[in-house]
């Protein structure tokens, strides 16, 4: 009976301990646990870049006890305490992030208001992106409904990549897709923040992020993590956090220089090799600081 119950309790600490470790990398001299992410040994070689955006808290979520996941990554990894959008509303920056220019917009309006003939990220690397867009009702779906925002999803406003946006831009769906050299996680306005509480969408990250963590271009230091948000709550300095998780980056890392949503682009366009677009070609860096 004794040997049973001992038995029994080995399983379950076993079974604990694969939850929470990516199966390709159990017994793997590279495991990176996924509750701490960063600060890891062995060279990194960073082919793969992840972005998750959220809405409008801005730097107030640095400490909240609304968004404790949040913050225990910022803990674990590396945070950005000197960064800024470059406009309000969202679609703006939006645009900026991914074009190196807010293309002279100034509002939220549908793709159908702001067609854009412009290089973007997504035309620098041809058939080598994806947005993984929650609650879009179809592929590359130009229209807002639900809790569905087209503003939040940049690809559709970019008329050069029309025809690749259709296999591209699609619905977030579980096991995710993460082999594409550049995707782009959009949540819908519950989980980025926008509609419903902070807590809502740190609840999100708390089950999305991980998958990203366990992932095998994660676990062979081939990928990068940024989350950051479009702006703040509408005040003039538009201070907002940006979370850098890779193996390189070191625990706690805090990097205070000034950086904007172009230094993201420029940070990206550097690791997956492709031209600095717009602004982002006099932007600073994030590849040095954070040790990528």
């Amino acid at each position: 009976m004794l040997l049973r119950k001992l038995a029994s309790v080995v399983t379950l600490i076993v079974s604990s301990l694969i939850a929470v470790t990516p199966t390709s990398a159990l017994g793997a001299s590279t495991s990176i646990p996924v509750t701490s992410p960063c600060g890891a040994s062995g060279a990194p070689h960073y082919r793969h870049v992840v972005w998750i955006l959220l809405e409008n808290v801005g730097y107030s979520v640095v400490g909240s006890p609304s968004a404790p996941y949040f913050n225990s990554l910022a803990a674990h990894c590396g945070l950005a305490t000197n960064d800024d959008g470059v406009s309000h509303p969202s679609l703006p920056n939006y645009i900026a992030l991914t074009s190196g220019s807010t293309q002279g917009i100034t509002d939220d309006g549908e793709p159908s208001t702001h067609p854009l003939s412009v290089p973007s990220i997504f035309s620098e690397l041809g058939n080598r992106w994806r947005s993984l867009v929650e609650s879009m009702p179809s592929a590359c779906d130009q229209v807002t409904s639900g809790t569905y925002a087209a503003r939040h999803n940049p690809a559709v406003y970019y008329q050069s990549i029309n025809s690749v946006c259709q296999t591209n831009d699609v619905p977030l769906t579980s096991p995710l897709n993460l082999s594409a050299s550049f995707t782009f996680i959009v949540p819908n306005v519950c989980n980025d923040m926008h509609s419903c509480p902070v807590a809502s969408g740190d609840a999100w990250l708390r089950q999305m992020v991980p998958q990203i963590l366990a992932s095998p271009l994660y676990q062979s230091h081939q990928m990068v993590l940024f989350i950051t948000f479009d702006e703040n709550d509408s005040q003039a300095s538009n201070h907002v956090p940006t979370l850098v998780i890779a193996p390189s980056v070191p625990r706690g890392e805090r990097v205070g220089v000034a950086f904007t949503h172009y230094s993201l682009l420029r940070t990206t366009e550097t690791l997956l090799h492709v031209g600095l677009l717009g602004a982002s070609r006099t932007a600073r860096s994030m590849v040095a600081p954070f040790h990528l």
